[in-house]
């Protein structure tokens, strides 16, 4: 058992029999293609000797007197004509020499004129058919060789029945022409020849090519296998065995140097010494690179911990504000992000509502949210429009931006009485509004540049309308684009769906349902984008008690 293991691990003995497989396969093909030349100069050989014989019998029939003869006339010419390809039928050694009229309609039809048969040439059973005789055209294939010859004039046409299915024997058939003596086709004559010698010398031809190609797999096969032996498979198994020896006690001992004679081989020995040395290395830096990993994986943490403490995230936000309720959430690709949300109270009547997305990700894209995000809180509570407060923050930015990164955000203020928004879109994403009693649609906004990109930009703001038990739905670009393992976008129409399936839920309910079916979607496939959700329902302002006068 242990003797088998080995061949069967033995690379030289796969090389071998690969090698042996392989000859022995070209030995196959070589018989195949000669197999293939050899019927082709038979059948062109055949071809040729048969139309020669068609063309002389041919020579002796009187294409004028073809009407004549069917028509019972020209009596004794028939007969002179019929005795000469009698005799020509027997002396050619040929099974048959017919001539037949082709119905010319549909060429599935003839009526037979001479019909001299030699039975005796290969034991066939073959009847004479009587003058005037009519027979269906055989099959298809005559069909087509007799419109050939009739309709475009083909000097002849041959028909090769390597095996027959009607009793006969593997024959020849080939047609010739009548003309009459206005070179008129009035007729054709056709000679079957037997090819019994074909059947004869395909397979010794077949033996003997295959015995000549096998004769030389043998030796070569040897000969190749000792060549492998001695130059290949014994250098690549000392290489082998270093690497195994070393992969169990990780120290260097003496190089193997330059080993076999072959430049490929001699690299690989070469590669191993390097490898080795190259190995010792690494493993004494292992543990120092390990440990500065860990300290950076433990400031990653830290860095996550402090961005997350940075955003808002206790809920419910403003469990004594009835007027609206709102939630959001925040899941980075990496351990931190370049997206951020904001919400907080301006003042008792508004309410101001941040989403962004920064251009890049990681450690990069988390400080400079924190910049931006500082930046728009403290110019929201310095005053003046949202066009303004953005136009502001946009200059703040273009000024300290030398690693040219950008963000997009939608900055809204809600008038918590009247549920009026003043909006300003910076290339962020639309927002999805639903209508109480509706369903949610998304609002196409006029957006301006992203933050950052170009001082002297000026903003616009736009005004959306909320009512009771309306909902303001805001998220960033990692929604719609998430993908799943077959490289399907989660897309607009299905986060519409979603959120539909949902509008019946609290703020809170509305985002988890949706990073649900957002999760389902995509599986066990990457998160190759930070995704941001924020969401407000629209309660309306409370009702008051009005005083009598």
């Amino acid at each position: 058992m242990k003797l088998l293991n080995k061949i069967r691990s033995d690379m030289s003995v796969y090389l071998t029999v690969g090698i042996i497989l392989l000859l022995v396969f070209f030995s196959i093909i070589v018989s195949i293609i000669g197999t293939q030349v050899f019927i082709g100069a038979f059948k062109k050989e055949y071809s040729t000797v048969t139309y020669h014989m068609a063309d002389s019998a041919a020579a002796f029939v009187n294409g004028d007197h073809i009407d004549e003869y069917l028509a019972g006339r020209e009596q004794e010419e028939y007969s002179k004509t019929k005795k000469v390809l009698d005799s020509l039928c027997k002396n050619l050694n040929v099974s048959l020499i017919y001539v037949i009229q082709v119905d010319q309609t549909d060429y599935g039809h003839f009526k037979a004129v001479f019909d001299s048969i030699n039975n005796e040439v290969d034991n066939s059973q073959y009847l004479e058919w009587d003058l005037g005789q009519e027979r269906d055209t055989t099959n298809n294939e005559y069909k087509d060789k007799y419109h050939r010859i009739y309709e475009h004039g083909a000097k002849y046409e041959t028909v090769f029945r390597f095996k027959t299915n009607d009793g006969s024997h593997p024959h020849i058939t080939t047609i010739v022409p009548i003309l009459d003596s206005n070179l008129y086709v009035v007729g054709l004559l056709c000679v079957q020849r037997p090819i019994r010698e074909f059947a004869e010398a395909t397979l010794p031809f077949i033996l003997l090519i295959f015995a000549g190609a096998l004769l030389l797999v043998i030796p070569s096969s040897i000969l190749a296998g000792n060549l492998l032996r001695k130059f290949v498979i014994r250098p690549i198994n000392k290489v082998s065995e270093e690497a195994s020896r070393f992969a169990k006690e990780h120290k260097i001992e003496k190089p193997l140097g330059e080993i076999g004679r072959f430049r490929t081989i001699q690299n690989l020995s070469k590669s191993i010494d390097a490898m080795e040395s190259d190995m010792v290395s690494y493993v004494q830096n292992l543990t120092a690179v390990t440990a500065e990993k860990e300290k950076i994986n433990a400031s990653l943490v830290i860095a996550a911990t402090i961005q997350q403490d940075a955003l808002p995230k206790i809920f419910p936000a403003f469990p004594d504000r009835k007027e609206f309720d709102i939630h959001a959430s925040m899941d980075p690709a990496k351990q931190v992000g370049g997206d951020f949300y904001n919400y907080f109270l301006v003042d008792d009547d508004h309410l101001a509502l941040i989403i962004a997305d920064v251009s890049d990700k990681g450690i990069p894209a988390a400080l400079f949210m924190e910049t931006a995000n500082t930046l728009m809180c403290d110019n929201i509570m310095m005053g003046g429009s949202p066009a303004e407060i953005v136009t502001r923050v946009n200059e703040r930015i273009c000024e300290r931006n030398s690693a040219n990164m950008f963000v997009t955000l939608w900055l809204g203020i809600l008038e918590i009485s009247t549920g009026k928004i003043v909006c300003v879109n910076a290339g962020h994403e639309d927002p999805v509004i639903y209508r109480k009693g509706k369903e949610f649609e998304i609002v196409k906004e006029k957006h301006g540049l992203f933050v950052g990109g170009f001082d002297g930009t000026k903003y616009k703001e736009h005004t959306n309308q909320l009512h009771k038990g309306d909902i303001l739905f805001l998220y960033t670009d990692g929604l719609p684009e998430a993908s799943n393992k077959k490289n399907q976008m989660f897309g607009f129409e299905r986060m519409t769906e979603t959120l539909n399936k949902y509008k019946d839920e609290t703020a809170q309910g509305i985002v988890d349902g949706v990073r649900k079916d957002v999760g389902a979607f995509v599986g066990d496939a990457p998160q190759f984008d930070d995704l941001t959700t924020l969401c407000v329902r629209y309660n309306g302002p409370e009702k008051t008690t009005s005083q009598k006068a």
